[in-house]
């Protein structure tokens, strides 16, 4: 099966250049703001900033007049800073508006619940072109499941990494049958070790994880060229095994986005399930979109250069061994 070697580029630089690149460029971590009724307009309230590299991200979670916050303690968490304190609100929380001050700027999510004494609860998702709410709009399971489902969706569409993952795998990938194998073993493998993780039977630390999602890109590189060559090798031939194998690696970062919020243990499955959801979602979109596209350059039939069909290969190998040098570099000093 020959691709339009522009669709590459094409997708190759939206991947690489839609949105800053850095040593984190798969993770998007989103804040989480939980706030417990603990007695007739008192709250216990948990804040976790999310955290880049070792800058806290400038956000603040600021209510409205007739809430006030104590001063609160706060804590170093994996990826995040963790702040603890009370709100107390004279005439209750409904209808108290809530504002994420810097949320415009930022590049992450704020997932809001609230727990009530009665037993309710409230689920809002504040994004950068919304970020404020009023309480006593969003409740029940309906609200936290498409909240759960958006975060899932917006973490692979905006893991540069993991879609340049599964961007080097097409490029390796002749048949329409071994694609959708291939494809299957990336989303049984990630499945597997982001149930596992965020159910908290296993975890992996964060900066050598970052450095082998890297190298699982630039491995692709060589085996990209050897297909040009008309070359064969273990991957070339069973590119599923090679994709279930890394799948676990890449199953690990999706957990990041759910792992680094503390939800609360009843929460869990129900998050696992939907963000999961959320992540296939983003990923077929992604592959639908690509084959859309390929087929539109066919109908087109449009010849282009023979270094342009070259130039998608050397870039997923060049980005894969830029980020792994980063990374690398990156874990090297914070163990000095």
């Amino acid at each position: 099966m020959k691709r339009p070697a522009a669709l590459w580029i094409w997708m190759i630089l939206l991947a690489a250049f839609g949105r800053p690149v850095s040593a984190r460029a798969h993770e998007v971590r989103p804040g989480y703001l939980e706030l417990r009724e603990i007695g007739t307009g008192l709250f216990e309230l948990s804040w976790k900033a999310p955290v880049a590299g070792a800058a806290t991200i400038p956000l603040h979670p600021v209510f409205s007049g007739n809430c006030s916050m104590g001063l609160g303690t706060a804590a170093p968490a994996p990826g995040a800073l963790l702040w603890h304190t009370t709100l107390r609100c004279k005439e209750g929380l409904e209808g108290t508006r809530l504002t994420i001050e810097g949320l415009d700027a930022a590049v992450t999510d704020v997932l809001v619940r609230v727990e009530r004494l009665d037993g309710t609860s409230e689920t809002h998702l504040l994004r950068p072109a919304s970020p404020q709410l009023s309480f006593g709009h969003a409740r029940g399971r309906a609200a936290r499941a498409g909240a759960y489902l958006w975060l899932g969706i917006e973490h692979i569409l905006l893991g540069v990494d993991h879609l340049l993952f599964v961007f080097g795998l097409l490029l390796i990938v002749g048949r329409r049958w071994m694609l959708v194998k291939t494809i299957t073993a990336f989303t049984i493998a990630h499945s597997i070790t982001l149930a596992v993780a965020t159910l908290g039977y296993a975890s992996a630390p964060l900066m050598p994880l970052n450095a082998s999602i890297a190298l699982s890109i630039l491995f692709l590189g060589p085996e990209i060229v050897r297909v040009w060559r008309g070359e064969t090798s273990f991957t070339i031939r069973h590119p599923w095994v090679i994709a279930f194998a890394f799948g676990l690696l890449h199953g690990f970062g999706f957990a990041s986005g759910l792992t680094s919020m503390g939800l609360p243990h009843a929460e869990i499955p129900l998050a696992l399930l939907l963000f999961n959801v959320g992540v296939e979602i983003g990923q077929i979109s992604f592959l639908l979109l690509i084959l859309a596209l390929e087929r539109s350059f066919d109908v087109l039939q449009i010849s282009w250069p023979r270094w342009v069909h070259h130039l998608p290969g050397y870039l997923v190998g060049s980005l894969g061994a830029f980020w792994t040098l980063q990374r690398t570099f990156l874990l090297l000093e914070k163990l000095r």
